[in-house]
This record gives structure tokens, C-alpha cells and sequence, in this order.
């Protein structure tokens, strides 16, 4: 078949196009996200919590992975909502970058603002405690990309606060 002959094909039923897609999913490579959100309050203050299943870096950002058929944007909504019960707004990305602990895993953080002032804040069972930590403030210890991502949250608010 000639390529203008499977073009027309295509243009009458643009379905067909989804039979091999469908048919060669089982040996696309298979990548997991995972998303956290550095979140700002209107005082400029960061969220941290602490994570019942993180031993050895108990505290870090609020986020977690990424369900099916969903964007990393929903993550971290979905995420600071069920951990934190919060509305968040996301600014933008700060971060994308490869897990220095999973293969095959995209780490993603986001610069975030509450949607709303003077949210109550409810804990999920994941979480054991949370702290709004001023700029100012020395950070309990982090996990690397945890990190990173904090300090490119702190440089972006330094350059261009995200209230108004």
C-alpha cells in the first residue's frame, strides 16, 4: 500500500490508527511521575510536613504519584489535597529530573500558592506533623531533590514574590 493510499485510508476512518497504537502499548516503556508542591502562604512562608514513611528524611514537601490518566499538574493538587486538605494554585514548574533512586521514575516540583488564605490544614495518616517555615528559617533535613526544589522555590519568590 502506497502512503497516499494508507493517507486517504486514514482521513475515511481515523480510528484505524488506534488498533496499533493499542496493540504495541504492552511494550512502550513504562515511566512513573511523581509530583510535589512547594507551597507559599500570603506571609512567604514554605510547607514542610513530615512523612511517616520516610525514615531517614522525615520532613519534605507535600506530593506523591502520579495516577493513571492523570497530569502532573493534577498530582499535585490531588496530592496536597488528600495529605493536607489544602487548595492549592500552581505557579509553575520549577523541576523535572530523573530519580537518583528509581529507574525509570520523573521526579516534577512545583511552585505553588494556597488558593485561598487561612485554609485549615488536615493531616492524612501519611503525614505526622506540618510547619510553615519563613525564608529566614533553617530547614530541617531534606532529601536531595526535595531540596533543589526548595531552593529554586526560594530563588523564584526572591526574584518575583507571588502575591500581590
Amino acid at each position: 500500500m502506497t502512503a497516499q493510499r494508507l493517507a486517504n485510508l486514514l482521513r475515511r476512518a481515523p480510528w484505524l490508527i488506534h488498533i496499533p497504537l493499542r496493540l504495541a502499548r504492552p511494550f512502550h516503556a513504562h515511566v512513573t511521575v511523581g509530583a510535589v508542591g512547594a507551597v507559599f502562604n500570603a506571609a512567604g512562608q514554605l510547607l514542610l510536613v513530615e512523612h511517616l514513611f520516610h525514615p531517614l528524611t522525615p520532613w519534605g514537601l507535600p506530593g506523591g504519584g502520579m495516577n493513571r490518566g492523570e497530569t502532573p499538574d493534577q498530582t499535585v493538587r490531588r496530592e496536597l489535597l488528600e495529605e493536607t486538605a489544602l487548595q492549592i494554585e500552581i505557579v509553575r514548574p520549577l523541576i523535572i529530573t530523573k530519580s537518583h533512586l528509581l529507574p525509570h521514575h520523573l521526579d516534577i516540583g512545583y511552585l505553588c500558592r494556597l488558593s485561598a488564605p487561612d485554609q485549615p490544614i488536615r493531616l492524612s495518616r501519611e503525614l505526622l506533623a506540618y510547619r510553615w517555615f519563613s525564608p529566614e528559617e533553617p530547614l530541617p533535613p531534606l532529601s536531595p531533590f526535595h531540596a533543589e526544589v526548595v531552593r529554586l522555590a526560594r530563588q523564584a519568590m526572591a526574584a518575583s514574590p507571588i502575591f500581590d
